[in-house]
C-alpha cells in the first residue's frame, strides 16, 4: 500500500523513480506549481539490470506522487526463475487452488476454470502463463484471495486469454466481478500477450495493481483495469474498450489514495466514460497515449510532467475535480506533447474546478472552449495553440474571454479567435465566437 502526497529526495542511484521537490497537493501554492521542473531524472535500473528483460522507470521532478519504492526490483523483472517451479496444465471444469508460495507455470486451454489463489500473507505467488487460455460463465480466471503479492507474467512470445462471458455470480464477502481479481498487491509483467474479454470489469485490485511489461488486449463492459489504493504502470502495451472506464483507481475508506501513476507505456484506451481516472492524483510522466472517451484524463490533481498524448473528447478533454479532500484540484502541465480535439457543444479542453497552471510542453487544442478554471490560470511555459493560432495567456471560457473592441467592417459579422475576443460591424451579424467569451 503506497500513500502519496509527500515529497522525498532521491537518496541513492538505486531508488526507482523518486522525486524531488514534491510537495503536498493540499498546500501547492501557484509559485510551487510554476515552477515544477518538466525535466525527467536519468533512467534508473534496477540491480538487475544486466538482464535485458528489466524494466527501467524514469521519473519526473516535482511530481505530486511519490514514487521512491513504487517498484521493486521483482516487479521490474520480465521474466520468472522457474528453477523450482511447479507446472498446472489446465483441465475443463477443475479448479486449481494454490495455497504456497512459490512459481506456477500453467498451460492449456479449458473453460470453467478459476485459478485460486488462498496463501500465507506472507506469500508471493508468481503465477506464469505459457499458452494458458480460460473461458469461464460467471466467476474469475484468477482470483486471488489472499497473499502478500501475486504476480502474473507472461512468458517469451506467448498467447494467452482469459475470458467472463456471463454476469458474475454473487459471493458472500465480496463483490467478486472481475475476470482478474486481487484483494492484495497484484503485479501483471512478462514479454507475451494477455487478452482479456469481461461481461463486466477486465482487471480489478482491492489494493495495488501494478503493471511493469506485457502486452494487453482488454475489452469490459465495465472498467479495463481497476485498483483501489492504486494503478501503476512503469511499461507495457496497452489496447483498452471499456464501457466505463479504461483506467480506474478509487478508494472511498482512505481518499489520500487512489491515484494513477504512468512512466512510461503504449495506450490505445477507447472508453465511455473516461480514459483515466485517479480521484486523489493522476501523474504521467511519459508514454504515448490515444484516448477516445468522454473525458479523457479526470483527477482531483492531474500532473502531466511528460509523454505524447493524443485526446478525442466528448465532456472534457483534461479534468481537475474534486474528488479526494486531501488535494488541491489542480491541473498541472510540466512538459510533453498534448494534443486536443474536442466535440462541438459545451466542452472544454482543459477544465479545472481549481487552478490551471501549464507551464511547459506542447499543448495544441482544437475547441470551441479551450480553458476553463474556477481558481488561478497561469501560462508561464510551453507552446499552447488553439484552433491553429498560438495564445500567450489563459482565457477563462467560465468567466468570459474579454470582449475586445467591436470594431466595424463593411461586413459586420462578429468573429472570435481562440481566446473569444470579439469584434462586429455596423450591420450586426453574429459570426462564429472563439470561446464563450462574455455569453456565459
Amino acid at each position: 500500500m503506497k500513500r502519496i502526497g509527500t515529497a522525498l529526495i532521491l537518496s541513492t542511484a538505486l531508488a526507482i523513480g523518486a522525486f524531488t521537490g514534491c510537495a503536498s497537493a493540499a498546500t501547492t501554492s501557484s509559485s510551487t506549481s510554476a515552477q515544477a521542473s518538466s525535466s525527467a531524472a536519468a533512467v534508473v535500473e534496477s540491480s538487475s539490470s544486466a538482464s535485458s528483460a528489466t524494466t527501467a522507470v524514469a521519473s519526473a521532478t516535482g511530481g505530486v506522487i511519490d514514487t521512491s519504492d513504487m517498484f521493486t526490483d521483482r516487479d521490474l523483472e520480465q521474466t520468472a526463475d522457474t528453477t523450482d517451479a511447479k507446472t498446472i496444465t489446465l483441465t475443463s471444469g477443475e479448479d486449481v487452488q494454490i495455497a504456497e508460495e512459490g512459481v506456477y507455470v500453467i498451460s492449456g486451454t479449458a473453460t470453467d476454470v478459476t485459478i485460486t489463489v488462498e496463501a500465507d500473507d506472507s506469500a508471493k505467488v508468481q503465477l506464469v502463463l505459457d499458452g494458458a487460455s480460460i473461458t469461464n460463465s460467471d466467476a474469475p480466471a484468477i482470483y486471488v484471495v489472499s497473499a502478500d503479492k501475486v504476480f502474473v507474467t507472461t512468458t517469451s512470445g506467448s498467447t494467452n486469454t482469459l475470458a467472463v462471458t456471463g454476469a458474475f455470480a454473487s459471493t458472500s464477502d465480496d463483490n467478486v466481478d472481475g475476470v482478474i481479481f486481487a484483494k492484495d498487491d497484484i503485479v501483471l509483467n512478462g514479454l507475451g500477450t494477455l487478452t482479456i474479454e469481461s461481461s463486466d470489469n477486465g482487471i480489478v485490485g482491492k489494493d495495488d495493481v501494478k503493471v511493469t511489461g506485457g502486452t494487453y488486449n482488454i475489452t469490459a463492459a465495465g472498467h479495463g483495469i481497476q485498483g483501489k489504493d492504486s494503478v501503476a504502470i512503469a511499461d507495457g502495451t496497452f489496447a483498452i474498450t471499456a464501457g466505463t472506464d479504461a483506467i480506474h483507481s478509487e478508494n472511498s475508506d482512505d481518499d489520500t489514495l487512489g491515484y494513477v501513476y504512468i512512466a512510461d507505456g503504449t495506450f490505445n484506451l477507447n472508453a465511455s466514460s473516461d480514459g483515466i481516472e485517479g480521484d486523489a492524483a493522476v501523474q504521467i510522466d511519459g508514454g504515448t497515449f490515444t484516448i477516445s472517451a468522454d473525458e479523457a484524463i479526470e483527477g482531483t490533481y492531474v500532473q502531466i510532467n511528460d509523454g505524447t498524448i493524443d485526446i478525442e473528447a466528448t465532456d472534457d478533454g483534461i479534468n481537475a475535480t474534486s474528488k479526494s479532500s486531501s488535494y488541491s484540484v489542480t491541473l498541472e502541465i510540466n512538459g510533453g506533447t498534448i494534443t486536443i480535439n474536442m466535440a462541438q457543444g459545451d466542452t472544454d479542453a482543459l477544465d479545472s474546478n481549481g487552478d490551471l497552471f501549464i507551464n511547459g510542453g506542447t499543448v495544441d487544442i482544437t475547441a470551441q472552449f479551450a480553458f476553463d478554471f474556477d481558481g488561478q490560470g497561469q501560462l508561464n511555459g510551453g507552446t499552447v495553440t488553439v484552433n491553429g493560432e498560438q495564445v500567450t495567456e489563459l482565457t477563462n471560457s467560465m468567466m468570459g474571454g474579454g470582449m475586445g473592441g467591436m470594431q466595424g467592417d463593411p461586413q459586420g459579422g462578429m468573429s472570435g479567435g481562440p481566446q473569444g475576443g470579439m469584434s462586429g460591424g455596423p450591420q450586426g451579424d453574429m459570426g462564429g465566437m472563439g470561446s464563450r467569451g462574455g455569453m456565459r
